[in-house]
């Protein structure tokens, strides 16, 4: 969980400063996606997939609950 005042100073960035932070840790951190035993890899790729299925969801409910508060139905 971030603290606080880290989440403050993210909002206070711009779209273009939080997408350089973002390249930045993807360009540090992709070349140990691929280390290690295959059974390693395989299950560090299983592990993204659950998460950005569960935060897709997440999204998803998200938005149908601001639908519902804002009396849209599909």
């Amino acid at each position: 969980m971030l603290s606080k005042e880290t989440l403050e100073r993210y909002r206070r960035m711009t779209a273009g400063q939080r997408l350089k932070l973002v390249l930045q840790a993807i360009d540090e951190n992709e070349p140990y996606l691929l280390k290690g035993k295959p059974d390693v890899v395989n299950r560090r790729f299983q592990l993204l997939e659950r998460e950005n299925l569960a935060r897709n969801e997440n999204i998803l409910k998200g938005l149908a609950l601001s639908e519902v508060g804002n009396g849209k139905t599909s």
